[in-house]
């Protein structure tokens, strides 16, 4: 991950060995000092997924073995175990989802312009190691083309693949054809994180909304303006939607990932498939044959797909892959964004309308006028947070702008009246 902290840690919960899980209260505790470390907002990351095509035929499935000549040393080891997975120049971390997806992890920074300059400089990198073998980067947040296929032989996919069939055909689209966009911002200080934590949520339908660009499933239209927020949202409810907005935000997650289902049981025999509906709290109870350990807690959480993943710092996971460069437009407004307290205030009482509209957002994206004007009012302010920073790249401010103009115009065109007269209805599905 992107974000390390070198802070002192809670004896108590960090210099204990990694005994068996008794009780849910000691791992509820533990799942709260985890995830939720306080501190001054200063570190940054950014987490950068897409699908991989062959350059002369997008619609051609990718094998793994072009995929491990492409990258070389730097193939991870859950396709090529006896690769050195070496890092990128700039620092980042190369790793690969089930159906091949890649995913650039920065490095740390401080200076958002220093991130967005390491970041660039490893992905033109690794878009000229796939150039040589004929392979080029996808430019939306979900495969337009190919039906989901999973490439790694890994046992942790293996079982999570079989947990989402139980349910529906979102799981795997999800692990197999999804890219998107993850930015990391530290916590923040104590008496601020249930107001950080709902602001982040709020925004996750504006951001769905002006970003989404995954309409597209096997070659047709599905409806949704983000297919990926959709599959989403349907994998696994429990794990993937939202989590609750409360007071106390680490006790509610802790419970949370309690109540969830394991879906991973990790066995030397490389079978990892977990019974279904045990959750990890029933774990505790008894329901498998050995209690839980702490490090069976901390893998479970990395199963957590929330659309806000905390994880020591916040892990932000709402915003479809874009094309090109455009991938820093999103990531520095929420970074802009949350440097200021006062504007962290201001986006709750902007999105006070939008904040749950995780569903409309998916589905109509800007076309919903309440998102529309959510998002003017919310990019105008992450514009004038942007030129007041010292580190933000000149003319980024600009572009976010205009991008974000470009955008509301686009879908303001389509809500025109049309010839006959009537307008495009929009059906408000609600997550239920």
């Amino acid at each position: 991950m992107p974000i390390d902290r070198d802070e002192p840690v809670d004896p108590a919960v960090h210099e204990v060995p990694k005994s068996r899980l008794r009780s849910r209260a000691d791992a509820e505790a533990y799942v709260a000092s985890v995830c939720f470390k306080h501190g001054p907002p200063r570190l940054l990351g950014i987490e950068l997924e897409w699908t991989v095509h062959h350059a002369e035929n997008p619609r051609k499935p990718l094998e793994p073995e072009r995929l491990r000549q492409a990258l070389g040393s730097h193939t991870p080891s859950s396709l090529a175990p006896e690769s050195p997975n070496d890092g990128l120049p700039n620092g980042s971390a190369l790793t690969l989802e089930p159906g091949g997806q890649i995913e650039i992890s920065s490095a740390a920074h401080e200076s958002m312009s220093a991130l967005l300059e390491s970041l660039t400089g490893d992905i033109a990198y690794v878009r000229e190691l796939c150039a040589r073998a004929g392979l080029v980067l996808g430019a939306r947040g979900i495969d337009p083309w190919r039906p989901p296929r999973r490439l790694l032989p890994v046992a942790r996919y293996a079982a999570m693949e079989h947990a989402f069939d139980r349910i529906g055909s979102g799981g795997k689209r999800m692990m197999c054809s999804t890219a998107g966009i993850q930015v990391c911002l530290d916590i923040g200080e104590r008496d601020r994180l249930g107001t950080r934590w709902a602001a982040l949520h709020a925004l996750g339908p504006v951001l769905t909304a002006t970003f989404a660009n995954s309409s597209t499933v096997l070659g047709g239209d599905t409806g949704w303006a983000s297919a990926r927020a959709r599959s989403l949202l349907h994998t696994d409810p429990p794990r993937t939607r939202p989590a609750p907005i409360t007071a106390d935000p680490a006790a509610d997650w802790a419970r949370h990932v309690l109540d969830v289902p394991v879906v991973c049981l990790r066995r030397d025999n490389g079978d990892w498939t977990a019974p279904n509906g045990i959750s990890f709290a029933e774990w505790i109870g008894g329901s498998l044959e050995e209690a839980p350990t702490r490090d069976d807690l901390d893998y479970h959480l990395t199963t957590m797909f929330s659309p806000i993943r905390p994880r020591g710092y916040f892990e932000v996971r709402y915003i479809d892959a874009q094309e090109g460069d455009e991938w820093m437009l999103p990531a520095a407004a929420l970074i802009a964004l949350f440097r200021s307290e006062t504007a962290v205030d201001k986006v709750i009482e902007e999105t006070a309308a939008v904040a749950d509209s995780w569903v409309d957002a998916a589905r109509h994206g800007l076309a919903d006028p309440e998102l529309a004007r959510a998002a003017e009012a919310v990019f105008d302010l992450a514009c004038r947070c942007l030129e007041a920073l010292p580190d933000s790249p000149a003319g980024l401010a600009e572009r976010v702008a205009e991008t974000v103009r470009r955008r509301l115009e686009t879908a303001r065109a389509a809500n025109e009246p049309s010839t006959t007269g009537g307008r495009r209805e929009h059906h408000r599905p609600r997550i239920g």
